[in-house]
């Protein structure tokens, strides 16, 4: 469950710019790249699901997927549906963007949520305005750590749907 930036081409693609100066907005961004272990959270984000691995034996839930339980190494695991809720645990707003493909959007967030029902799993995301809205579309100043936020699904346009996030209370 790693991203990469060669997702669908190469370092070049993510440069390359349309008839009018930058990147679409979705070109050459970051996306997931599955592996057997987390294949089943993708499948769940692209029905509006967002579960975690859980261990069947001593029921803690788990993420990254991963064959083997952290805590009793039992070998068997399910995928726990969650609320989809959680907090802002953390955020970065980045300047100057990273990586060339996001200079259309910057300045954007990317954001850490702990989920309500795991405070120890915590996911990666972005704070936009509705699922297929710009990474831009949140004022940066409305980030706030311990925000209340609910996920939402975006589909990208070559790969899995990612879940996003929204302030609860905007």
């Amino acid at each position: 469950m790693r991203a990469d930036h060669r997702a669908g081409g190469t370092a070049a693609d993510a440069r390359s710019v349309t008839a009018d100066g930058p990147p679409a907005p979705e070109t050459g961004l970051l996306t997931p790249v599955t592996d057997d272990d987390g294949a089943p959270f993708w499948e769940y984000a692209a029905r509006g699901e967002l579960r975690v691995q859980t261990c069947t034996d001593c029921d803690e839930p788990r993420f990254p997927p991963r064959p083997c339980c952290p805590h009793c190494q039992s070998f068997t695991a399910h995928w726990q549906r969650t609320s989809g809720r959680g907090r802002i645990w953390s955020f970065v707003v980045p300047h100057p963007p990273l990586l060339p493909a996001y200079a259309a959007q910057a300045p954007y967030n990317t954001i850490v949520v702990e989920l309500a029902e795991a405070p120890r799993i915590r996911l990666v995301g972005n704070l936009v305005a509705a699922a297929d809205a710009a990474l831009n579309s949140v004022d940066p100043a409305k980030l706030r750590i311990g925000a209340p936020v609910k996920a939402v699904f975006h589909r990208t346009p070559d790969g899995p749907t990612v879940p996003r996030w929204v302030l609860e209370r905007p």
